[in-house]
């Protein structure tokens, strides 16, 4: 199987693991409260909607190095702007909060960018089972 399609199931889960964590992370906040002393900080680093902020992004964290282990940084990297896309979903979804119409249309380039960059074919240079020089 190509790499680049081996990868698209890991770089999609990162992307949404972490637009998902920022979603608990603002649950988290609000429930909590945020304030730079002692007490208040150790209470929202053990409110469970930031535990589950922080245990999305440890698990990203593995699904994006599988994902480095298939393909070049340079085509895995763009996925993240997906992130705002994801996360503007989400925050709709789970925070009832609003998209203006402009917004939209951000959101729409940015998965045309996305998409345009994952469908240019890759050269043998970037291939990721090309031979490095030097090796």
């Amino acid at each position: 199987m190509n790499p680049y399609l081996k990868a698209l199931p890991y770089l999609l889960s990162g992307v949404l693991l972490n637009a998902f964590a920022q979603i608990a992370m603002k649950k988290a906040v609000t429930a909590a409260g945020m304030s730079w002393s002692l007490g208040p900080l150790v209470r929202l680093f053990l409110h469970p909607w930031m535990l589950v902020c922080m245990g999305c992004y440890a698990v990203s964290i593995v699904v994006w190095a599988a994902a480095m282990k298939l393909v070049p940084v340079n085509f895995a990297y763009p996925f993240l702007a997906l992130g705002f896309v994801a996360g503007a979903f989400m925050s709709r979804l789970f925070l009832g909060e609003g998209i203006p119409p402009l917004r939209w249309l951000a959101l729409a380039i940015i998965v045309l960018g996305v998409g345009l960059q994952a469908f240019t074919a890759p050269s043998q240079r970037e291939h990721p089972n090309a031979q490095e020089p030097g090796k």
